[in-house]
């Protein structure tokens, strides 16, 4: 019982946050299109993170004036669907069968865009997608810090769009932080936004992260895409600086030609 009030919940906060998302637009032509797939059944600081980045861009959408629809139905990585949207959140998940993870390549390889956040680019030995590794850069997950913490962020290119409204380091909030193995900056492919700073280092308590270069937010400059390492729990839209990339991504990427 508890299972299905919950589920109603969402679906009810779904709702409102379309209804809020194109409150604005209404009698315009909005900028552009944006699905964001997400998980109700998945870790539950992941839905948290969903959740409260559902509130953030149908906020956004209202602001910079583009229509954002959210959806928990990952069939909706179909060719007939995608065709109606610029970007493509992948909030808290990812593809879970072969049609879906076909769809979304022929999407991205024809110019859509892709902005996919923390779990989103899980992979492993047992995923068998080297398509999507390489979409990445290469990178394949390797292991974490735990538990989420606060950590200094280096920009590494502060006249990005993405980062040009961001000082040259900050500190994010608390965040379960990925390590990947090989690094995606030795990719010629790959420009890395954001690093984790090394004066961060030992970082965590039960899994420790003891050095390394650790990017955190990049883009394969082969697709409109861009990956960020964030999105474990109820605190990482808690930054105003923060929120900025969030912001800046979503509406490059809308707009990179």
């Amino acid at each position: 019982m508890m299972h299905r009030a919950r589920e109603f919940l969402t679906s009810i906060g779904a709702c409102a946050l379309f209804a809020l998302a194109n409150a604005t637009s209404y009698g315009q032509q909005p900028s552009f299109h944006v699905l964001a797939l997400y998980s109700t059944h998945v870790e539950p600081d992941h839905v948290a993170f969903a959740q409260q980045a559902l509130q953030f861009y149908a906020a956004a959408a209202a602001k910079d004036d583009f229509d954002f629809q959210p959806s928990t139905n990952w069939d909706d990585l179909n060719d007939a669907t995608l065709n109606k949207y610029q970007v493509v959140l992948w909030l808290n998940d990812f593809p879970h069968n072969e049609a879906q993870r076909t769809a979304f390549q022929k999407y991205v390889e024809h110019g859509g865009a892709w902005l996919g956040f923390h779990v989103s680019a899980y992979n492993d030995e047992d995923t068998h997608w080297p398509w999507f590794v390489n979409f990445l850069g290469g990178a394949v997950f390797n292991g974490n810090n735990w538990p989420p913490l606060p950590a200094k962020v280096t920009i590494d290119d502060t006249a990005s769009p993405v980062t040009k409204r961001l000082p040259s380091t900050y500190i994010a909030p608390a965040n379960e932080w990925y390590i990947w193995r090989p690094d995606p900056r030795a990719n010629k492919d790959v420009k890395v936004l954001l690093t984790l700073d090394p004066a961060n280092y030992p970082l965590g308590l039960k899994d420790i992260i003891r050095g390394g270069d650790l990017p955190i937010v990049w883009t394969n400059t082969k697709y409109k895409m861009i990956y960020m390492n964030m999105g474990h729990g109820d605190k990482i839209f808690t930054s105003p600086t923060q929120n900025l990339l969030f912001e800046d991504s979503l509406l490059w990427l809308a707009k990179r030609p």
